[in-house]
């Protein structure tokens, strides 16, 4: 099999990877291009003794830490929070990638200390570790926009779980706008296809031209939204989702829109 049929089948859900950790499309999808590029010029910088997918998540990695900022934790406050609030960004970097690659890419600790070059009781402690952090995470509000009622329960209680709270479950495009414009809310999980016919992606983007909120999105197909083409969700939780993958995701939507507020407060005062 040649380098390009062994990552190709892996290569959307790299990128959704590649996103979470970097909190947004262009930046994701940058650090994946650079990967490529990297194999296409040798492909011998694949580990060929490990499996394909998890040899292109290391290489991935890689050179994510080749970048000084990615490997930065964050102060635990900022800007007038109460000092007992904890910010999404002090949260450990590699305890952070390991439950990713548990959460969302379904990687079981055997492969994630292949990934990350360490034992297999070492990757259950940064899993461990990174859940304990998330839950000392700050609290928000959430707009949640599903059509389906069962869904809509089970993504309201994995989020209250969290200790988050869900101002609003809203099932049409309509329903969402106005909610978003009475109760502002800090998150929104959405759905792509609505009871009405809309788009959730219709409705989130005219809440967003009211207001800025981090946003997830809720899909059964999420490989249609991870083609590399813009404009795409930079957070997806795909159906069917489980209670590790809603857990990670909202952390990481919350993290990278607090470290985003925080550095927007940093130059306002500089």
């Amino acid at each position: 099999m040649s380098i390009s049929d062994a990552v190709a089948p892996h290569l959307s859900f790299l990128r959704r990877f590649a996103r979470a950790l970097s909190g947004t499309q262009a930046a994701g999808d940058a650090y994946v291009a650079a990967t490529l590029e990297e194999i296409l010029a040798d492909p011998d910088c694949l580990d060929a003794e490990l499996d394909p997918k998890i040899a292109l998540y290391k290489l991935f990695l890689r050179n994510w830490r080749n970048v000084p900022a990615n490997n930065r934790v964050d102060d635990p406050t900022f800007g007038d929070e109460a000092s007992a609030n904890r910010n999404l960004a002090a949260i450990s970097i590699e305890p952070r990638i390991a439950f990713l690659l548990n959460a969302v890419e379904s990687f079981s600790p055997r492969e994630i200390a292949q990934t990350l070059d360490c034992s297999e009781a070492e990757a259950v402690d940064l899993i461990d570790r990174a859940g304990r952090e998330i839950s000392e995470q700050i609290r928000t509000t959430v707009l949640i926009i599903e059509d389906e009622p069962l869904i809509a329960l089970d993504v309201q209680t994995l989020v209250e779980q969290l200790g988050h709270d869900v101002t609003t479950i809203a099932r049409t495009h309509t329903e969402a706008v106005r909610a978003a414009l009475k109760h502002r809310p800090g998150l929104i999980l959405a759905d792509i296809q609505l009871a009405d016919g809309s788009s959730g992606l219709d409705a989130v983007n005219e809440i967003l031209g009211l207001q800025e909120v981090p946003v997830i999105f809720i899909t059964a197909f999420p490989e249609r939204f991870l083609t590399g083409q813009a404009p795409e969700p930079a957070f997806l939780i795909a159906k069917p989702f489980s209670a590790d993958s809603v857990k990670a995701v909202v952390s990481q939507a919350l993290f990278f829109d607090r470290k985003s507020q925080r550095t927007m407060a940093k130059a306002a005062t500089d």
